[in-house]
C-alpha cells in the first residue's frame, strides 16, 4: 500500500492518498491570491479533502493475488 499513485503506475499493488491533481489546483489558487496582494498569514490552512484509491491488477496477477471485486469497484483508478 502506497500513499501516492505514482508508485502504483510503476508496479506497486495499490495506493490510497490525497488526490494530487486537486492539491495542485488548490495550491495554484493560493499562489494567485498572493500575487493579487493577499497576505499569506490571512489565508486559511487547508488539508486534503479528496482521496483516491488506485489498484494495479497487473501487479496483483504477478504475485498471484485475487483482488476482491468490491475493491476493484470502489477504486477510483484501476491499472490493467
Amino acid at each position: 500500500m502506497y500513499p501516492r499513485v505514482g508508485h502504483v503506475e510503476v508496479g506497486g499493488l495499490m495506493s490510497y492518498g490525497p488526490n494530487e491533481e486537486y492539491i495542485a489546483t488548490r495550491a495554484t489558487s493560493f499562489v494567485a491570491r498572493i500575487l493579487d496582494g493577499d497576505a499569506p498569514a490571512d489565508m486559511p490552512i487547508e488539508g486534503p479533502t479528496r482521496y483516491e484509491l488506485c489498484v494495479n491488477r497487473k501487479a496483483a496477477d504477478a504475485i498471484g493475488l485475487a483482488l476482491p471485486p468490491t475493491i476493484v469497484q470502489k477504486a477510483d483508478r484501476v491499472i490493467t
